[in-house]
């Protein structure tokens, strides 16, 4: 994870949340009073996102102490302690709501992806992302996916060439979409092109795709389009799989099944922060 790009998230999610200061936690508490936070597992889940909580809480006082009991990918069970914090109970209060915000999201995205690659049970098939994540938050909701066991998908419009079926209606078709896109990009950039029908995929590979995705196929379908695609050219599926219909696609041959529901319906992980007055013993 970006370090630099963590820090700076969290400043503005900070004082989107703080403002002018606390005004609950900074008027009962003097800032000499230290306490013990204490942040529990109460369901079973994958954790994600624990440096978040030592970040947040050196932005408030960098004095401030962070002792984690479990790595990110670990599997945490109802009762277990999962970190602790040590230092002002104002500081520990005023940055309570924003480490459980994002811890509990990225788990419950870790927990989510672990529960599909579970589900999936084809070792040759990886879980992978989508680009519907929450606006501001792409960086952790990736990062939450990986440290679930999956892969990311491209990171943004920046970062790989991917030809949509609009793109190509636009274009005329998808081999002049993929020439334009070749004529104009180095060959660092791998290209992407979405595909319905056997003659799309056949125009995809002789267009020299790197990627050709299967949109909104059945199983069925996507083990005959497989078929057309040599070796070299990863495929992938997309579209219409979701968790209750996600086993069915064991065995297809597909290199990655993209899910956008990993990330934009996400099940948040319960966790919460115990707090014990008095100073660390």
């Amino acid at each position: 994870m970006n370090q630099l790009q963590l820090k700076h998230m969290l400043e503005t999610f900070l004082l989107e949340d703080l403002g002018d200061g606390d005004l609950t936690s900074d008027a009962i508490f003097p800032v000499e009073q230290r306490g013990r936070g204490v942040f529990l597992a109460k369901e079973v889940g994958v954790i994600s996102g624990l440096q978040v909580i030592e970040a947040v809480y050196h932005l408030l006082d960098p004095k401030m102490e962070i002792i984690r009991y479990f790595a990110d990918g670990e599997t945490v069970t109802p009762g277990d302690v999962v970190a602790e914090v040590f230092g002002p109970v104002r500081y520990i209060l005023t940055g309570e709501r924003l480490v459980l915000n994002l811890l509990q999201r990225m788990s419950g995205i870790a927990t989510m992806t672990r529960r599909c690659i579970e589900m999936l049970a084809d070792p040759t098939i990886h879980i992978c992302d989508t680009r519907k994540t929450a606006p501001g938050l792409r960086m952790l909701d990736k990062y939450a996916v990986v440290t679930g066991g999956g892969k990311n998908h491209r990171i943004g419009l920046y970062d790989g060439v991917m030809v949509k079926d609009n793109h190509i209606a636009y274009a005329g078709s998808i081999t002049k979409a993929v020439q334009a896109v070749r004529e104009r990009l180095g060959h660092m950039v791998k290209v992407e092109v979405e595909t319905e029908t056997k003659g799309e995929v056949l125009e995809a590979v002789s267009a020299g795709a790197d990627v050709i995705m299967f949109d909104n196929r059945r199983p069925e379908e996507i083990k005959e389009f497989v078929k057309l695609v040599p070796d070299h050219i990863i495929t992938e599926a997309s579209g219409g799989i979701t968790l209750a219909n996600l086993a069915s696609y064991r065995g297809t041959g597909v290199d990655y099944i993209s899910l956008g529901f990993l990330t934009h319906s996400v099940k948040a992980l319960d966790i919460s922060l115990q707090v014990n007055e008095g100073e660390k013993k």
